[in-house]
C-alpha cells in the first residue's frame, strides 16, 4: 500500500512542476509589455468622432464665431482680455500660473484648467458647478473677477461691432445675438480643440519602440500598485469625478454645489494629456512638477480630513518606481494641433 503511494506521488510531481511552469509563464507573460499593450487597446482607444450636442451641431461657420470670439478681448469690461489670455494655446490652453489671474491683475483661488478634450467632459469647472460647456462659458464673461462684462452688455458689445452681424447670421441664421448664442459659439469651437496623438498612442496601437520600456514599467505601476487608473481612466486618462485628493487649504470645491462629506475638499480629476507641459499641477497650483506630484501621492496627500478619498494612502514607491511613472506620463504629449488665429471683426 505504501509503495503504490510513493509510486503514485512520484508520478504527480513532474505533473505538479509542469503546471507550476506553466502557471509562472502566464505570470510572466501577463506582466509583459506586450500583454500590457494588448490589455489597454480598447480601454484607451482614441474617440473617432467629436460629440456635438444635437442643439448646437458643429458647422464651420460656427466654428470660425467661436474662435473669433475665443480670442477677441472686446468681450470683457475693459476690452483687455480674452479667453486666450488664460486658456493659451502655446501653453497647453492653460496659463502656465499657480493660479488663474483675473480682473486688474487680482491672483484667484483657483489655476486655469486646460480646455483640451473638454468635448468629453461632464460638469465643468473645478467644482462642476456647469453641467454644459454653454453653460460654463457665461461664468467667465460675467464674473466681476474674471472678463467682467455681465449680462446685457454681452449682446450690446457685439451689436456695436458691425462685423460680427454676418458672422452670427451665417453660424446661427434665425437666432438673435443674445449671450447664450455667443457661448453655443465658444462652446462650438472649444469642442474641436483635441489632444494630437501621443507616443503612448503608438505604442498600445502596436509599435514597440514608441516609448521606453521605464514607461513602459511606469504604466503597468500606474495601472496596478500605484492606483492612478481608479481615477485616472479611459483615453483622456479621467473619470470626470470629484475627490479630495488631500490637497491643503480651506477651499470647499464640489462641496460646496454638494453638501455631502465625501464632496468636501472635492475637485474635479484633470485628464492626464498632455499633463507634461500643463504645470504647475493640483486645483491650486501647488505642486510645480510631476515629479511632486508622485511624491504628493507616494506620501497619502497632505491633509487627513474625513473627506479623503478612501483611494489615497501612502505608497511606498520607491525611486525607480518613481521615476517610471513620471517617464510613462511624459509619453502622453503629442503634437498640439496648431489653431489658426481669426481676424477680428470691425
Amino acid at each position: 500500500m505504501r509503495s503504490q503511494k510513493g509510486n503514485g506521488l512520484k508520478r504527480l510531481i513532474p505533473v505538479l512542476f509542469l503546471a507550476a511552469s506553466f502557471a509562472f509563464a502566464e505570470e510572466r507573460d501577463a506582466a509583459s509589455p506586450a500583454y500590457i499593450r494588448s490589455e489597454s487597446q480598447a480601454k484607451h482607444k482614441r474617440p473617432a468622432t467629436i460629440p456635438f450636442p444635437p442643439e448646437n451641431a458643429f458647422s464651420q461657420e460656427r466654428e470660425l464665431l467661436g474662435r473669433t470670439l475665443f480670442f477677441d478681448p472686446r468681450l470683457s469690461g475693459a476690452r483687455n482680455t480674452s479667453c486666450a489670455t488664460c486658456h493659451n494655446p502655446g501653453l497647453a490652453w492653460t496659463d502656465g500660473l499657480e493660479r488663474s489671474i483675473g480682473k486688474d491683475g487680482k491672483e484667484l483661488s483657483r489655476r486655469t484648467p486646460t480646455i483640451l478634450n473638454v468635448a468629453w467632459s461632464d460638469l465643468l469647472f473645478w467644482d462642476g458647478r456647469a453641467e454644459t460647456l454653454e453653460e460654463q462659458g457665461l461664468g467667465p464673461l460675467r464674473s466681476p473677477d474674471e472678463m467682467n462684462l455681465p449680462l446685457g452688455q454681452i449682446e450690446s458689445r457685439i451689436l456695436s461691432i458691425p462685423g460680427y452681424r454676418p458672422l452670427f447670421e451665417k453660424a446661427y441664421p434665425g437666432e438673435p445675438v443674445s449671450d447664450r448664442v455667443v457661448t453655443k459659439a465658444i462652446a462650438t469651437f472649444e469642442r474641436t480643440l483635441i489632444s494630437g496623438t501621443a507616443p503612448f498612442d503608438q505604442w498600445i496601437g502596436g509599435d514597440e519602440t514608441a516609448i521606453s520600456t521605464d514607461a513602459q514599467r511606469g504604466f503597468d505601476l500606474f495601472q496596478t500598485r500605484a492606483g492612478c487608473a481608479k481615477c485616472h481612466i479611459g483615453w483622456n486618462f479621467t473619470d470626470d469625478g470629484f475627490h479630495d485628493t488631500g490637497v491643503s487649504g480651506l477651499d470647499k470645491g464640489r462641496g460646496v454645489w454638494l453638501p455631502l462629506e465625501a464632496m468636501q475638499h472635492a475637485f474635479k480629476t484633470p485628464g492626464l494629456r498632455e499633463i507634461d507641459i500643463r504645470g504647475p499641477y493640483m486645483h491650486d497650483g501647488s505642486e510645480a512638477t510631476l515629479e511632486a506630484v508622485v511624491e504628493f501621492y507616494d506620501s497619502g496627500g497632505r491633509e487627513r480630513r474625513p473627506s479623503l478619498s478612501p483611494e489615497v494612502a501612502p505608497l511606498h514607491l520607491t525611486a525607480g518606481q518613481k521615476h517610471d511613472l513620471v517617464a510613462f506620463l511624459h509619453t502622453l504629449t503629442g503634437a498640439v494641433p496648431a489653431v489658426q488665429y481669426p481676424a477680428l471683426p470691425h
